[in-house]
């Protein structure tokens, strides 16, 4: 599966939004892309404060969003904030090429009083989905700091996790260290995708990438904005796989 890594500078609203998802959306599948990845938040903007979250959210059109997914024949991962009563998630939208809402993940774990003046968290890790021949999970941001989440997500058939991100300077070692230690560790590809640049205050570092199960770089973006374009590989996974003792030799017994 080929996998389109969009690393973006934030965008100012729903309308600048929803235009650079389409014109991104044009560009991977005029490049074969399988699936488009945007970062965490992408779709409003995120450290805009909770009342501009909460109006996005409320304005937030899924049925644009598929229309954007059908058109051109591509499938997404969207970082949008949802609105569910009265609660307000960050969430992440998969719409399958045919314009399908195939998942919807909220985010678990909250970073900080950033995230917890604008978001409620949500109560269940991520469901495995099957995409183009490949089962594949989510998580946002700093929930793949925890290597709890991986594991889970490896233990119930992912073979990729795939994470929107919003990772801020000096905060740059989660995309060196963490991210590719999570991938070698539970043998599946990590799909980190991130903003690039400044956005009220904070400075996006950049460095998305996609890793290996064998906790190598595939692809890497430097602190620009830019799209990656990066295949999931079939034989080098099985290969990896067949050599990994990690998941066969947990100790279930003692944890």
């Amino acid at each position: 599966m080929r996998l389109a890594l969009m690393q973006s500078a934030p965008v100012s609203g729903l309308a600048e939004g929803y235009a650079r998802l389409a014109e991104e959306a044009a560009t991977a599948s005029g490049s074969g892309a399988d699936l488009l990845i945007t970062p965490e938040m992408f779709l409003s903007g995120y450290n805009i404060g909770a009342a501009a979250v909460r109006q996005a959210a409320e304005q937030v059109d899924r049925a644009r969003l598929s229309d954007i997914a059908r058109r051109n024949k591509v499938a997404f991962l969207v970082g949008l904030p949802e609105i569910d009563g009265d609660a307000i998630y960050n969430s992440c939208l998969l719409i399958d090429a045919t314009g399908d809402i195939a998942a919807c993940y909220r985010k678990t774990h909250l970073f900080g009083d950033l995230d917890r003046d604008q978001f409620s968290a949500g109560q269940d890790l991520s469901p495995i989905v099957n995409l183009a021949g490949w089962k594949v999970g989510f998580a946002i941001c700093y929930d793949i700091e925890f290597p709890e989440v991986a594991r889970h997500l490896a233990l119930a058939g992912a073979e990729a996790i795939l994470v929107p991100t919003a990772n801020m300077e000096p905060f740059e070692t989660v995309c060196t260290r963490l991210v590719p230690a999570r991938a070698e560790e539970n043998a599946v590809f990590v799909a980190y995708i991130n903003q690039a640049g400044p956005e009220n205050g904070l400075t996006y570092c950049g460095l998305s990438c996609l890793v290996g199960p064998d906790g190598n770089d595939v692809a890497r973006a430097g602190k620009g904005a830019e799209t990656l374009l990066a295949d999931l590989d079939r034989n080098h996974l099985d290969r990896v796989r067949r050599a990994a003792t990690h998941l066969r030799d947990r100790r279930s017994d003692l944890y």
